[in-house]
């Protein structure tokens, strides 16, 4: 219906400045909207749309600022672990070991080089969703219909819409036939809007604005016309590009923890080292360029060269792990993120639904479903394509299933009964009446929503022929049905005149049969229904924010078993909340419907503030900006847009809600042996510093040089702690809460272990040492000793990291994974060549080990694994002794 011009008596407003200083278009009548726009039905003249073209702009969304790639690089530079890398090559140098200083500094570029290929794909996700404006239009000028490009469209353009079209503005409808369009992407809403062209409230959300259509959504059904109101940045879809490039990233807890232990480790290494050069000097009397070198050599013994380098194994390792569970990481630090995460809060369509539309709940009046799903298809215009393929609307081709589930053949019984005419289904009259040709008469089938359909009805189907209408009970159905979240659509038939050829709404007032209701909805994957369980037994809270109605979202999250499934609250509700009761109902409500984006980032935002760690998954342009700023962003890559995939984090190939708890349990696991690598890295260092401090109190020759420090930190520590990236996941991962988002990289117990097992490497060495030269050893056949008694405890020590607090003097202990087997094997090797190949003698200045000094040292190794294990007997006796839980061994 297209709409005269606006009458002379409505006062003229000028055009906005900009198009989004004025919001009222969509509550607004058409006249108006002509009026502000300075504008009509047959649209712009061509200077005029010029004039206005060079007043607002293209009709495309601004380019994000970039950084040179000199200063994206330098970027990667400004990190406290880099820091610590570039003082260990500076020292390093200050030793005259070149080749020492040449690996720091590779592993140093490595990571830079990662960070380089990380940074900027959060600026990506605009350039994605300026892709999902179209690129052409179809728009009157001057009454003439033309085909432009999309960013030539300016406000007061009319633009004519189609089925297929994806919509290049925000439109004002003023013409609508049959228009259905799919705003999902937008708003959430798991089937496509029915459009009118009548005004809206002033306070709908933006999925009930039915007279509007917005720009990057998809028509579906119909045609219809519309004056663009909004281009560019001032669209609905340039407002949430607006809001993904204003969201700051949040630092996932892993660097978070890492800056913070880092910062405590350079300041406990440089105060030790200069307490070192003043007792060097001042106590021992040593020279001041002895003590400097003394001081140095505690530096580069007390830091941990290879721990981020092993770091990033760790995380690569995990994801390959997750891939293989079809989780597609994109950020390394997200994989531990998703182990630390509390709260998961969850787009519905498509991620806990199907997103398709299923018949759930027909009821047919005469007890046969199939005379029930024949009446609905041929009220529809959804069709099956030969090679089996449904085309149309989501809730036709949802009969069309329906039909063939009850032993109908669609294409069949169309052929059977071919249409003679039809009423297409409009916003006005909510039905859709097809006449059809039955054998010898003419039958007028109709479909629609069921106070419509009943209307028209003056009896209904029963088991022994046509009954009078139950007009209450069916209201009841109807009324059961809606409660439990579906749609409803009643089904009735009409005789007509045997001769009868065309159809009209004289036709249907009355004398209609009933012949049933169906029930619909897009129903929750069963996977789904599995993995929220597995969340909650993990102690992580399940919420579910939508764009679809309030009723749709309780059912689903009843079935779908949320914590609190019996509230639901509004975006509308959200905004008359202040602050504080905006926190108290995120915290305490798990079900959002009809939410903006605006809502969406804002829910995520104050879970964060209550110390939560958020997941945020969805699949739509309307999840960018939540998506962004989550701790972990989810998108779904199936059924995703480019906007949501460029945001996220993480990116799940099949589509699966399930593969959000798989890939927390790899999260877990991957943050379980972090912790196991800086637990068996850190008593290296402490032992050799332990050695330098020990060495200028007590006056006597240096145990291990620096390069053979360099050695045991940068070759045999890391190849070893490398297998700890390999460790599977330990049992009852998934059967504990999350970790406190203030917990410490360190806990108590792992303070006290590393500080333990310093001393004894510490004592070892240093024992070792004294003892091959009171034996008459050589200098470096004695340090050749300490050097193998330091890699051999790591050996053992190695087996009893692998279970922090179980037994590791089991089968599974002693024989280890794969990876812990290669890795002891290379050690042994690189230890053999260190000690008996020439090359290396002459470069580390080592001498041969005899056999018994041989078993000696593999002696101290098993002493030390014994001690370990005594260490955790007491440890879980202490803890009987209290009555309390024994923890799960990966969380000490």
């Amino acid at each position: 219906m297209t709409l005269p011009s606006p009458a002379p008596a409505v006062q003229r407003r000028p055009l906005p400045a900009s198009p989004e200083r004025w919001d009222e278009w969509h509550s607004s009548d058409i006249g108006r909207v002509f009026l502000v726009l300075d504008t009509g039905t047959s649209g712009l003249s061509a200077a005029e749309a010029n004039a206005r073209l060079a007043r607002f702009g293209p009709n495309a969304l601004p380019a994000a600022p970039r950084r040179g790639p000199l200063r994206r690089f330098l970027a990667q530079f400004n990190h406290v672990l880099i820091f610590l890398l570039l003082g260990a090559t500076a020292l390093t140098l200050a030793l005259g070991h070149r080749l020492d200083a040449g690996v720091i500094l590779g592993v140093v570029l490595i990571n830079a080089v990662i960070g380089l290929v990380q940074e900027g794909r959060a600026e990506r996700a605009l350039e994605a969703i300026g892709a999902m404006l179209s690129p052409m239009a179809t728009a009157l000028r001057a009454g003439q219909r033309v085909r432009l490009p999309a960013h030539d469209l300016v406000p007061g353009d009319v633009v004519l819409l189609e089925a297929g079209d994806r919509i290049p503005a925000d439109l004002r409808l003023f013409e609508s036939r049959a228009l259905q369009i799919d705003e999902s992407a937008l708003t959430g809403e798991s089937v496509p809007v029915v459009k009118d062209v009548a005004a809206s409230p002033a306070l709908a959300a933006l999925g009930d604005r039915s007279c509007m259509a917005y720009s990057g959504t998809l028509v579906t059904v119909g045609t219809g016309r519309g004056v663009t109101v909004a281009t560019g940045a001032s669209t609905e879809l340039g407002r949430i590009s607006g809001l993904v490039s204003s969201v700051r990233t949040v630092t996932s807890p892993l660097i978070r923890r890492m800056d913070a232990f880092s910062r405590r480790l350079v300041i406990a290494v440089l105060v030790f080292g200069a307490a070192t050069l003043a007792a060097a000097v001042l106590w021992r009397g040593y020279a001041f360029a002895d003590a400097f070198l003394a001081a140095v050599s505690l530096v580069v013994a007390g830091i941990p060269e290879g721990l981020p380098a092993v770091m990033t194994i760790t995380l690569a390792v995990g994801v390959q792990v997750m891939a293989r569970r079809n989780a597609i990481v994109r950020r390394l630090p997200a994989i531990e993120t998703l182990g630390s995460v509390s709260i998961i809060c969850t787009d519905k369509t498509g991620t806990l639904t199907l997103n398709q539309m299923t018949v759930v709940s027909p009821v047919p009046l005469n007890a046969s479903e199939a005379d029930l799903a024949r009446a609905a298809i041929l009220a529809s215009d959804a069709e099956e394509r030969e090679d089996g393929l449904l085309v149309g609307d989501p809730m036709e081709t949802a009969l069309l299933r329906f039909a063939r589930d009850a032993g109908l053949d669609p294409r069949a019984e169309r052929k059977a009964h071919p249409r003679l005419d039809a009423i297409p289904f409009d916003a006005a009259h909510r039905f859709l009446a097809s006449l059809n040709r039955s054998g010898d008469a003419a039958m007028a089938f109709i479909k629609g929503a069921p106070e419509s359909v009943l209307a028209m009805c003056s009896t209904q189907d029963g088991l022994s022929g046509e009954e009078p209408l139950q007009i209450a009970r069916c209201h009841e159905v109807v009324h059961h049905l809606a409660s439990q979240g579906q749609r409803v659509i009643a089904v009735a038939r009409k005789l007509m005149a045997e001769n009868a050829t065309d159809i009209d709404f004289p036709h249907l007032q009355s004398g209609a049969v009933l012949v049933g209701l169906i029930g619909l909805e897009d129903p929750p994957k069963e996977e789904a229904v599995n993995a929220v369980s597995d969340c909650r037994a993990a102690g992580i809270r399940v919420k579910m924010i939508t764009g679809d109605h309030a009723a749709t979202a309780k059912a689903i999250a009843h079935r779908l078993g949320l914590e609190n499934p019996n509230e639901a609250v509004t975006g509308a509700e959200l905004d008359e909340l202040d602050a504080a009761a905006f926190s108290a109902v995120a915290h305490r409500v798990d079900v959002f419907a009809r939410v903006s984006p605006d809502h969406k980032l804002r829910l995520v935002e104050a879970l964060q503030s209550g110390g939560a760690i958020v997941a945020m998954t969805g699949d739509g342009v309307n999840d960018a900006p939540a998506l962004k700023r989550a701790d972990v962003g989810v998108a779904m890559g199936q059924r995703g847009t480019d906007a949501a995939k460029e945001a996220a984090a993480i990116v799940l190939a099949d589509d699966n809600f399930a593969t959000i708890a798989r890939a927390v349990a790899a999260g877990r696991t991957v943050y379980d042996n972090l912790r196991k690598v800086i637990l068996f890295e850190l008593p290296t260092n402490g032992g050799e510093a332990i050695v330098v401090i020990a060495t200028i109190l007590a006056g006597v020759t240096m145990p291990i040089t620096p390069l053979q420090v360099l050695w045991v930190n940068m070759v045999t520590a890391v190849t070893l702690s490398v297998a700890l990236a390999f460790e599977p996941a330990e049992p009852g991962v998934m059967r504990r809460p999350p970790r406190p988002v203030a917990a410490p990289l360190l806990s108590r117990f792992l303070v006290w272990r590393i500080s333990l097992v310093s001393l004894l490497f510490g004592a070892a060495v240093f024992a070792f040492f004294l003892w091959a030269r009171a034996r008459g050893a050589g200098l470096e056949e004695a340090r050749t000793i300490a050097v193998n008694v330091l890699v051999v405890g790591e050996i053992f020590y190695l087996f009893s990291t692998r279970f922090l607090r179980g037994w590791s003097l089991t089968w599974r202990g002693v024989l280890g994974t794969p990876a812990v087997i290669v890795c002891v094997g290379v050690v042994v090797v690189l230890q053999l060549l260190f000690t008996y190949a020439p090359p290396f003698q002459v470069l580390f200045e080592s001498r041969p080990v005899s056999l018994p000094d041989g078993a000696a040292i593999v002696g101290s190794g098993v002493a030390l694994l014994l001690i370990m294990e005594a260490d955790k007997a007491t440890y879980r006796w202490r803890r009987r002794r209290k009555t309390l839980i024994e923890p799960s061994p990966t969380q000490p």
